[in-house]
C-alpha cells in the first residue's frame, strides 16, 4: 500500500519561509514522478511543483517559480518543498502526490491532478499579511 505523509506546514508572516516534507513508502522507482499540489478553500486543487525522480527535470507553476523549490532526499523516499517569500495567496492545504511510470518509460512531471494516482492527506500552510 503506497503511503505519502506530509509534514512541515504552519503559520508564517508574509515574506517568511517554510519547508514541507513528504515521506513516501514503501518505495519509488526512478522513472516515477512526484509533485506538490495545493488547495485553498473554495478553489480547485492546483499543481505547484513536480519532479522526475531519475534526474533533475522539474516543473513549476508560474505563480511560484523562483520562490519554491522541489527537491528529493534519502533515495527518493523524501520529497521536499522549500517555500520562500511567502504571500497570503500561498495559503492553502498542500498535498504530496506520486505518479508511477508506465511500461512505456519514465513519467512526465506534470502539474495536473489526473496524472497522479497516490495522494497524501495534506498539511496546512497559512500566510498572514
Amino acid at each position: 500500500q503506497v503511503q505519502l505523509v506530509e509534514s512541515g506546514g504552519g503559520s508564517v508572516q508574509t515574506g517568511g519561509s517554510l519547508r514541507l516534507s513528504c515521506a513516501v513508502s514503501p518505495y519509488t522507482f526512478s522513472d516515477d514522478c512526484v509533485a506538490w499540489f495545493r488547495q485553498a478553500p473554495g478553489k480547485k486543487r492546483e499543481g505547484v511543483a513536480a519532479h522526475l525522480l531519475s534526474d533533475t527535470m522539474t516543473n513549476y507553476a508560474g505563480s511560484v517559480n523562483g520562490r519554491f523549490t522541489i527537491s528529493l532526499d534519502n533515495g527518493n523516499d523524501m520529497i521536499y518543498l522549500q517555500m520562500n517569500s511567502l504571500k497570503p495567496e500561498d495559503s492553502a492545504r498542500y498535498y504530496c502526490a506520486l505518479q508511477r511510470h508506465t511500461s512505456g518509460g519514465r513519467c512526465q512531471p506534470g502539474l495536473t491532478i489526473d496524472e497522479y494516482t497516490y495522494w497524501g492527506r495534506g498539511t496546512q500552510v497559512t500566510v498572514s499579511s
